[in-house]
C-alpha cells in the first residue's frame, strides 16, 4: 500500500468522522462558540457505551467523556506533586483517634447548577443510596465494606462511623486518588428516583447538572459538547475556566487522532505510542508532553500486569502460572511494545517515591521466588512434569489437547494491546497457543468482574500511591465471589489458604496509621504468601504519553510546570480547567 493510498484511507475516515459528529451536533442546536474558546479533547475508543446515562451511580455509566472532568467535583484532589489533599467541595475531613469515626466539613457556598444548595442532605443520600442498594451501584461494595453509618450534623458537617477502623478512608474514596472518586448527586433530584434505572437525562429539565463549571450541551456515541455555567458558584473559590466549551470527541484509531491532532482539531490527546508523538511534533511543533525530551511520559499509577482467573483450569494450578511467568521477557515488551520508554515492574507497586522502602523490601525474597527470571527451560521443565509433550507442530500437548492461552484486552488501551501482542509471540514461540480477544471496554469490564476470562492484561494492583496497602488489598479474599457474580477486587477469585493468610496480614496493615514503622515488615511477610501462588505476574510500569496542544491553550502541567499531573481522563481534570489560559 502506497503512502498516498494510506493517507487517503486516513482523510477519508476523518471527515466521515468529523461528518458524523457535526450533524449530531448540529441537531441539538447549539449557540456558536470560537474555536480559540473552545477546548477539545479525545477520547480513546470507537464509542462511549450508554451514550445517554448520566446517573453516576450506575455501574457501568460513562464518567471520562467530560462528566467527572467538568460536572461532577470531587470533594478533594489529592495533587500528585506536592502529596497534598487539596480542599474542593470538601473543607476537611477528619479521623478521631481510634480511627473509626471520620467527620466531613462542606464548603460554604457550594451550589448545585440548578441553583440549590450542595449540603450534608446530598453526602448523606450519595452514601446511604449506595448501602441501601450494595452491591448494585458503583461504589457501593467499597461503602459497604467500610460504612456501619452515616449521619448529618448540620447543613455543611457529616458524621461516618466504620465498621472497622482506615486510616485511609479520605484518601482512597474522596479524594481522587485514582481516576475518580466517589461522586455526590443532588438528594432533591434523586431521592424521588429509583437509583438503578435513572437515567439523569432530560434537557427540558435541565439534566445532567453537577455542581461543576460546564453543563451538557450535546451528546452522542461519538462526541459530548459541555458548555460553560457562567454562574458557576466556584468562581471566586478558583476561578471561572477560560474554554467557554468543551468536547471530548472519540477518536477511533491512533492514526486519526494524530492526524486530527496534528491539524489542530484537537487539543489533547489520551495516551498515544512514543512514534506517534514523534510524528505528531514532526507535523505541529505546537505539542508537548509532560517530559520536554525522552521517553516523554508520565507514570501512570496502575502498573500493569497480567491477571489470571485463578480458578479457571489449567491456570488455576500456581505452578501452571509460575511456568507462564518463566516465558514472559519483560525487557522485551519495553523494547516492542513500548519503544523503550517505561521500565520494568519490580513488583505490583507502582515506582513512586514513597512506595521504594517498600518496594527494597521485597526485593531479597526474589532469590527464593525468582519472579523476574526470563527462563524458558523452566517452563518447558514444569509442563513436561504435568504430562505435556511437544506435538508435531511444536506445541505443547497433553490428552490431545494442545495448552492454549486466551488473553482479553480492553479495546481502548493501546498500550495493553501492545503488551498482549508481545506475550502472544513469547509463548507461542515456546509452544503455548496463545490469543488475544480484543473486547470492547464494557464487556472487558464485565468479564473482569463476573469472572468470565482465562487470563487478562489488567491493572489489578492499581490503588496505591504512597503506601502499600490499597494495591495489596485488591487480592483480598475479603472481595471474593464465585464466578458469575460481581466482584469490585480480587476478580482473579484467589481463594485459597495462602490467600486467606495473606489477606490477614493485609487486614493487619490496613488497621495501622500511615507510615507506620511496622508496615515494611508485614509487606514482606505478606508477599511470602502470595509470590508462591502468583495470581497476577507484574509486567510493566504504566507509562502514560498525554500530549497537549499549545495552539489554543497554555499552562498545561508539565513536569516543569507541576501543578498536578496530567492525566485527562481523570476526576481531577477540574484542577487543569481551572488553570489552562488562553494562547492568545
Amino acid at each position: 500500500m502506497t503512502k498516498f493510498v494510506r493517507f487517503l484511507q486516513l482523510a477519508i475516515a476523518l471527515i466521515l468522522m468529523m461528518g458524523m459528529m457535526a450533524s449530531d451536533v448540529a441537531a441539538q442546536e447549539l449557540k456558536d462558540v470560537p474555536r480559540e474558546k473552545t477546548l477539545i479533547v479525545d477520547i480513546d475508543g470507537k464509542e462511549v457505551r450508554n451514550a445517554d446515562l448520566f446517573n453516576p451511580l450506575v455501574i457501568g455509566v460513562a464518567l471520562n467523556q467530560g462528566a467527572h472532568q467538568a460536572m461532577w467535583e470531587p470533594l478533594f484532589i489529592l495533587n500528585y506533586e506536592t502529596g497534598a489533599i487539596e480542599p474542593w467541595l470538601g473543607e476537611s475531613f477528619t479521623a478521631n483517634e481510634t480511627l473509626d469515626v471520620w467527620t466531613l466539613k462542606i464548603r460554604d457556598g457550594v451550589k448545585w447548577a440548578d441553583g440549590e444548595a450542595f449540603n450534608a442532605d446530598d453526602v448523606v443520600y450519595s452514601i446511604q443510596v449506595r448501602l441501601d442498594n450494595a452491591p448494585e451501584l458503583r461504589d457501593s461494595p467499597a461503602m459497604a465494606e467500610w460504612v456501619e453509618s452515616v449521619t448529618k450534623v448540620d447543613d455543611l458537617t457529616v458524621e461516618f462511623k466504620l465498621k472497622k477502623p482506615n486510616p485511609r478512608f479520605q484518601l482512597d474514596y474522596f479524594s481522587v486518588k485514582i481516576w475518580g472518586s466517589v461522586i455526590i448527586v443532588p438528594e432533591h433530584i434523586f431521592k424521588d428516583q429509583d437509583p438503578l434505572t435513572f437515567k439523569f437525562n432530560d434537557p427540558e429539565k435541565g439534566w445532567p447538572f453537577g455542581t461543576g463549571p460546564y453543563k451538557l450541551a450535546s451528546w452522542s456515541e461519538t462526541e459530548f459538547v459541555w458548555d460553560r455555567v457562567d454562574n458557576y458558584w466556584g468562581t471566586d473559590v478558583f476561578g471561572l475556566p477560560a474554554p467557554e466549551r468543551l468536547i471530548w470527541r472519540v477518536g477511533a484509531t491512533e492514526e486519526i487522532r494524530v492526524a486530527a491532532a496534528a491539524n489542530n482539531e484537537l487539543d489533547s490527546l489520551t495516551d498515544i505510542t512514543l512514534g506517534a508523538y514523534e510524528a505528531l511534533k514532526a507535523q505541529n511543533p505546537n505539542w508537548i508532553a509532560w517530559k520536554a525530551e525522552l521517553p516523554y511520559v508520565w507514570l501512570d499509577p496502575c502498573a500493569r500486569g497480567f491477571l489470571f482467573n485463578t480458578e479457571a483450569p489449567p491456570w488455576d494450578d500456581p505452578e501452571m502460572r509460575w511456568a507462564l511467568n518463566y516465558a514472559i521477557d519483560r525487557n522485551e515488551i519495553v523494547a516492542v511494545a513500548y519503544e523503550g520508554s517505561t521500565i520494568v515492574s519490580r513488583s505490583i507497586f507502582v515506582e513512586y517515591g514513597g512506595l521504594q522502602p517498600y518496594i527494597e523490601a521485597i526485593q531479597p525474597l526474589y532469590e527464593e521466588f525468582p519472579l523476574f527470571e526470563y527462563n524458558p527451560d523452566k517452563t518447558a521443565e514444569i509442563l513436561a512434569a504435568k504430562g505435556y509433550a511437544k506435538n508435531a507442530d511444536g506445541f505443547w500437548e497433553k490428552d490431545g489437547k494442545v495448552l492454549t492461552v486466551s488473553i482479553q484486552v480492553h479495546e481502548g488501551f493501546i498500550e495493553k494491546r501492545r503488551i498482549a501482542q508481545v506475550l502472544v509471540e513469547q509463548f507461542q514461540r515456546i509452544g503455548i497457543d496463545a490469543n488475544i480477544q480484543v473486547l470492547a471496554g464494557g464487556t472487558w469490564s464485565d468479564n473482569r468482574q463476573f469472572g468470565d476470562f482465562e487470563t487478562q492484561m489488567a491493572w489489578e494492583a492499581c490503588g496505591s500511591i504512597n503506601e502499600p496497602w490499597a494495591s495489596m488489598d485488591y487480592f483480598n479474599v475479603s472481595w471474593y465471589l464465585p464466578k458469575g457474580e460481581r466482584a469490585s477486587a480480587n476478580t482473579g477469585r484467589w481463594n485459597t489458604e495462602n490467600a486467606k493468610a495473606y489477606s490477614e496480614i493485609v487486614d493487619q496493615i490496613g488497621s495501622l496509621p500511615l507510615g507506620d514503622p511496622q508496615i515494611k515488615d508485614l509487606v514482606v511477610e505478606a508477599f511470602r504468601y502470595w509470590l508462591p501462588e502468583l495470581p497476577m505476574i507484574p509486567i510493566t510500569q504504566a507509562r502514560k504519553l498525554v500530549p497537549f496542544n499549545t495552539t489554543y491553550w497554555t499552562n498545561w502541567p508539565t513536569e516543569t510546570n507541576n501543578y498536578n499531573h496530567p492525566a485527562n481522563w481523570w476526576n481531577s481534570f477540574h484542577y487543569i480547567l481551572h488553570r489552562i489560559e488562553p494562547a492568545q
